[in-house]
């Protein structure tokens, strides 16, 4: 049993040995008391994301979890910057990823944020800074980052050759990560929630799927689509104990660990949007 010196939560904004009182370096998270009220998309949004953000601070978690990258805190900037440019009213369908990658949203603060996506195709700017207790093969180096996520190059590439502009997709969509929170092992494994101890991942799957609830409401969207079934069993899990009517579809997680996406996600993720009857709206 891992005793509470070697847990790891939240204070302060970033993670670090309990009782320690931290702060990241830039971009820091405001918190829901100081962030104002709004009526738009995005203020909703940025809200619900600040109040999951201190609810997962009282939370502890031990082995194997040893560093934990919140990017809502260290890369609010770009973050903030890729919610108010396209979160907005009147988008009809979020699509779910579970948690930041290592090299996507963990670097940039956009979820599937593969580094050329995000800065040359959604054009989002902003400082990025550091988590204070960074594992040293997996260090943050923000928009400058030269590793390239292939989750994230798949996931954007695919939507940039099917609606030429952003503006095309994200008049009907928007992309959204259950969890905020980057896990990782001692060695920098990453570690997704389904990973954790049971315990631990049940308490901030709970605040999770609360969240998501609230956005799914404060966004008024009609269908969820979860990008591999993790997320998608989640979403409709979250969604149905709560009595929601939000139709809560999957697709086919770009991953390449995955040997099915290997063989060409592209294709099977437009044949799956067609069946879907999104299709349409990316293409008009």
């Amino acid at each position: 049993m891992i005793q509470p010196r070697d847990n790891l939560r939240l204070e302060n904004g970033d993670w670090g040995q309990e009782g320690e009182l931290q702060a990241v370096t830039a971009g820091s998270l405001p918190t829901p008391g100081s962030f104002p009220q709004s009526t738009t998309a995005a203020g909703r949004f940025l809200r619900a994301e600040l109040d999951l953000s201190a609810r997962l601070q009282m939370l502890n978690f031990g082995e194997p979890v040893r560093y934990i990258y919140n990017p809502l805190e260290y890369a609010w900037e770009t973050h903030r910057c890729y919610v108010e440019r396209y979160c907005q009213d009147g988008q009809s369908i979020l699509f779910l990823g579970m948690n930041p990658g290592p090299f996507g949203m963990a670097q940039t603060g956009v979820p599937f944020g593969e580094i050329k996506a995000v800065r040359d195709w959604l054009k989002i700017t902003g400082e990025v800074g550091h988590p204070l207790n960074e594992h040293p093969k997996r260090r943050i180096s923000g928009l400058a980052c030269t590793q390239s996520e292939v989750s994230g190059a798949r996931f954007w590439g695919f939507f940039r050759e099917l609606c030429g502009e952003p503006d095309t997709f994200f008049r009907h969509c928007f992309v959204h990560n259950l969890c905020p929170l980057v896990f990782m092992s001692e060695s920098g494994k990453n570690l997704t929630p389904p990973e954790l101890p049971a315990a631990e991942r049940d308490a901030l799957l709970s605040h999770c799927d609360a969240a998501l609830c609230q956005v799914v409401s404060g966004l008024g969207v009609s269908m969820v689509i979860g990008v591999g079934k993790v997320a998608e069993q989640r979403a409709r899990k979250a969604l149905s104990e709560v009595g929601s009517t939000v139709r809560v579809e999957g697709i086919l997680h770009p991953s390449p660990r995955s040997a099915q996406a290997n063989k060409g996600w592209a294709a099977m993720a437009r044949t799956k949007l067609e069946e879907l009857g999104v299709l349409s709206l990316l293409t008009k």
